[in-house]
């Protein structure tokens, strides 16, 4: 459950990083959209970040890595 949700955290990430890649390539300079998709970008990269925090504190994540 708790992979899943950072899962679907960098998806959301990844559609707001395209949709601010079409609001670049297709609306004019004075819209703020591109400005809003950014930001909510940014949000779900912070909470994706913070959730995976979480994950290793509370042990639920673990690092399988040999070194």
């Amino acid at each position: 459950m708790f992979k899943a949700a950072i899962v679907l955290m960098l998806i959301a990430t990844v559609i707001s990083l395209f949709s601010g890649l079409f609001f670049l390539v297709k609306d004019g300079s004075s819209s703020h959209r591109l400005v809003i998709a950014l930001s909510v970008r940014v949000a779900l990269a912070v909470i994706t970040v913070g959730l995976m925090a979480w994950g290793f504190y509370s042990g639920q994540l673990v690092s399988h890595a040999p070194w």
